[in-house]
């Protein structure tokens, strides 16, 4: 399986505008997408074998991607 960054607006591709919309002008938003994107490009070189880490740590790691674009989609979902 090959290996691809999880960026927001290809999660939620209906809601391209809504996203940019907001992280032009909701702060919150904004920081939360800069934490997910981070997070996403850190599990990717994990994933790639640049940063080796345990199963465990990276698995822990997902989950905190997982937490973020759920708090995130519940913003998009608003108004």
């Amino acid at each position: 399986m090959p290996l691809t960054h999880h960026p927001l607006v290809a999660e939620f591709p209906e809601h391209k505008d809504r996203i940019h919309q907001l992280k032009m002008n909701d702060r919150h938003f904004h920081r939360l997408m800069e934490a997910y994107e981070a997070l996403d490009k850190e599990i990717f070189r994990h994933e790639d074998g640049e940063q080796p880490m345990e199963d465990a740590a990276l698995e822990a790691l997902k989950k905190k991607r997982l937490a973020l674009k759920d708090e995130l989609y519940q913003i998009i979902q608003k108004n």
